[in-house]
C-alpha cells in the first residue's frame, strides 16, 4: 500500500499543474463570483416549491412573484457567468502580459455578455432574449468568455487599437483603445452563430448541448459518477484540492441538470438526472471530500488513542458543515495508507447508492441548489424536494460510510495506541534521567513577545472560505490576547482579486497553496506579504491563537 501511495504521490506536480490551468481557474472563479445570485435565487425557489410538495397551495400572485425573482436571477445565470468568467480569465492573462500592456477587465465583461447573447439567444420576449440565458447556456457562456479574452489578448499584444492624443483624458482614451478588440470579439461570436444556424438551424448554445449529450449521458451513469467523485478523492488524498480540478470540467452539466430536473418535476414527471451540483455537495462529498461526515463521530465513539479522540472533538462541528480540512490534516488522512481505500471507496459507494434510489426506487434527484455548507442530511432532503425516500437514504449513506471507514479507523487507532504507549514509556524514562532533563531545559524556547505599532490586516484564503475562517478567528483571538494590532478576514481563492489590495498579508490554506506562484505575482506588485501553509502546520495555528499571531509577525520582523 505504501508503495502504491508513493507512486500516486509522484503525480502530484502534474495534478497541481492541472489545478493551476487558467481556463479551469476562470471557470471555477467565475462560478464563485456568480454564486450570490445562485444562492439568492435558491431561497425563493424553495419557498415557491416546497409548499407544493407538502400539499400547501400558495396564493397565485405570491407564487408568480417568487418565480419572477427566480427567473431573473437563476434564469440569467449563464449571462452572469459569461461576464465573471471573462473577467477572471482576463486577470489571469494579465499576469503574464508585458507590464505596459493590460486587458481592460470591464470591457472584456461587456464584450463577453454581448458575445454570449449572440451565441445563445433564441427568441425575444418582453424585450429580453430568452431560452439559454439560464443554466442550459453555461457552456456557451464559457465559449464566449474564452473567445473574448483571447481576442482582446491578440489585439492588446499587437497594439491593434485607436490611439488618441496624449491630451485626451485616460478614461476616454481607454474607451477608444477597446473599440477594436470589443468589435472583433463580438463579430467572432456573430460568425460562429451564423455558421451554426446555417448548418444546424439552431443556436450555438443548443447545438453544443446536443453535440455533448452522449458525453453527459455517459457521465450520468454508474461508471461516470464513480470516476468523477473517485478522482476528486484521489487528488485530495495526495494533497491537491480535487474539486478545483474536477468541478470546472462538469460545472455546466451539474447546474443545467438541476434546472432540467425542476422542469421535469413541475411537469409531473420524474426528476431523473443524477449528475447535479447537489450530488457532489451532499452525497459524493458528504461532510467534505472523501465522504468524511461519519469519521469524527466514529473517532469520538470508538477510538481509544488520545490523538483520534482529540481530532474527533476538534473536527466534528466543522465536518458537519462540510469543512473537513481539520480532519484531513490533523488525523492525518492525507497520504495516510490506512485511509486510502475508504477515502476513495466511500464517495463512490454514496453516489452509486443515490443513483440506485433515483433510477430504481424512483426518488427525485436534486431540483434545487443549496449552499455547499448546508449540513449534508439537510441538503439532501431539501434539495431533492423532501420525501420519505430521501430521509431513508440519509440513514443508509451514514450507515454505509460508517461500515466502510470503521475497520480502517480501528486499525489506525491500534497503531496510534502502540505509539502512544512507547512515547509514554520514553517520557517516563526521561523524567528520571538527569541528563535528559537538563537537555530539555536547554532546548526550551522563550515565549515570543508580540508587539507592533502599525496595523496589520491579514486575509486568509482557502477554497470556499470555510477553512480560512478558522485561522482568521484564531488570529482575531490571538490579537486580543497579545495586544497585537492585527485584524484578520477569511475569503475564498478566486474572489480575492478586488479586495487583496486592502490587506498587508495573505495566508494560503493548505488546499490552495499550489496557487502560491500565481498569487505571488499579484502580492509582489502590491507590496503584500504572502505565506503558504501546510496541513499540520495550518491546523496547529488554528488551535494556537498566540502562535498564529507570532506566525504573522515573523513576516514583518
Amino acid at each position: 500500500m505504501n508503495k502504491l501511495i508513493q507512486q500516486i504521490e509522484k503525480g502530484k506536480p502534474f495534478f497541481e499543474k492541472i489545478s493551476r490551468n487558467i481556463y479551469l481557474g476562470a471557470i471555477r472563479d467565475g462560478f464563485l463570483a456568480a454564486m450570490p445570485a445562485i444562492l439568492f435565487s435558491s431561497i425563493f425557489i424553495l419557498i415557491a416549491s416546497i409548499p407544493d410538495v407538502l400539499g400547501i397551495k400558495l396564493p397565485e400572485d405570491f407564487s408568480n412573484w417568487l418565480w419572477k425573482i427566480y427567473n431573473y436571477s437563476m434564469g440569467v445565470v449563464a449571462l452572469l457567468v459569461s461576464a465573471t468568467t471573462a473577467r477572471c480569465l482576463a486577470e489571469s492573462v494579465n499576469r503574464k502580459m508585458p507590464g505596459n500592456k493590460k486587458i481592460n477587465a470591464v470591457s472584456v465583461m461587456l464584450a463577453s455578455i454581448v458575445s454570449f447573447l449572440m451565441l445563445s439567444a433564441d427568441e425575444i420576449k418582453d424585450g429580453l432574449a430568452t431560452g439559454y440565458m439560464g443554466t442550459k447556456g453555461i457552456l456557451a457562456a464559457f465559449v464566449a468568455a474564452f473567445i473574448t479574452v483571447n481576442v482582446y489578448k491578440f489585439c492588446v499584444l499587437r497594439d491593434i487599437t485607436i490611439k488618441m492624443p496624449k491630451e485626451v483624458p485616460g478614461t476616454i482614451s481607454q474607451t477608444f483603445r477597446d473599440i477594436f478588440p470589443f468589435s472583433f470579439a463580438v463579430f467572432a461570436a456573430v460568425i460562429i452563430d451564423t455558421i451554426i444556424r446555417h448548418f444546424f438551424g439552431t443556436s450555438f448554445a443548443e447545438a453544443v448541448i446536443t453535440l455533448l449529450q452522449p458525453l453527459f449521458t455517459a457521465a450520468d451513469g454508474y461508471l461516470g459518477i464513480a470516476i468523477i467523485w473517485g478522482a476528486m478523492a484521489l487528488f485530495w488524498f495526495v494533497g491537491v484540492h480535487g474539486p478545483s480540478i474536477v468541478e470546472p470540467a462538469i460545472a455546466a452539466i451539474i447546474y443545467a441538470n438541476v434546472e432540467t430536473n425542476l422542469q421535469l418535476f413541475k411537469a409531473g414527471e420524474h426528476a431523473s438526472n443524477v449528475l447535479t451540483v447537489g450530488l457532489g455537495n451532499f452525497v459524493g462529498t458528504m461532510g467534505g471530500t472523501g465522504a468524511t461526515l461519519v469519521v469524527p463521530y466514529l473517532f469520538l465513539l470508538f477510538a481509544k488513542s488520545k490523538q483520534l479522540k482529540a481530532v474527533g472533538k476538534a473536527s466534528f462541528i466543522p465536518v458537519s458543515f462540510a469543512v473537513n480540512e481539520p480532519l484531513l490534516f490533523a488525523t492525518p488522512i492525507i497520504l495516510n495508507p490506512y485511509f486510502f481505500i475508504p477515502f476513495l471507496l466511500a464517495p463512490i459507494a454514496n453516489v452509486w447508492i443515490f443513483k440506485f434510489f433515483v433510477d430504481v426506487l424512483q426518488m427525485n434527484s436534486f431540483m434545487y441548489v443549496l449552499p455547499w455548507a448546508t449540513p449534508a442530511p439537510i441538503g439532501l432532503i431539501l434539495g431533492t424536494g423532501v420525501s420519505l425516500l430521501a430521509v431513508v437514504l440519509v440513514f443508509v449513506l451514514i450507515a454505509v460510510d460508517a461500515i466502510i471507514y470503521f475497520p480502517f479507523i480501528k486499525a489506525y487507532d491500534a497503531s496510534l495506541l502502540e505509539e502512544e504507549a512507547e512515547n509514554a514509556a520514553i517520557e517516563e524514562l526521561e523524567s528520571i534521567t538527569p541528563v535528559k532533563a537538563a537537555e530539555k531545559v536547554v532546548e526550551a524556547k522563550p515565549a515570543v513577545k508580540v508587539t507592533t505599532d502599525k496595523p496589520i490586516n491579514v486575509l486568509v484564503l482557502c477554497a470556499g472560505a470555510g477553512t480560512s475562517a478558522m485561522l482568521a478567528n484564531a488570529l482575531t483571538e490571538g490579537a486580543a490576547a497579545t495586544g497585537a494590532n492585527i485584524t484578520a478576514s477569511a475569503g475564498a481563492y478566486g474572489s480575492h482579486y478586488e479586495i487583496m489590495k486592502n490587506f498587508d498579508m495573505i495566508v494560503l490554506a493548505p488546499q490552495v497553496n499550489s496557487f502560491y506562484e500565481d498569487i505571488k505575482k499579484d502580492t509582489d506588485a502590491l507590496g503584500i506579504k504572502l505565506a503558504a501553509t501546510k496541513g499540520a502546520e495550518y491546523i496547529k495555528l488554528t488551535r494556537d491563537p498566540e502562535g498564529a499571531v507570532a506566525f504573522v509577525m515573523s513576516y514583518f520582523a
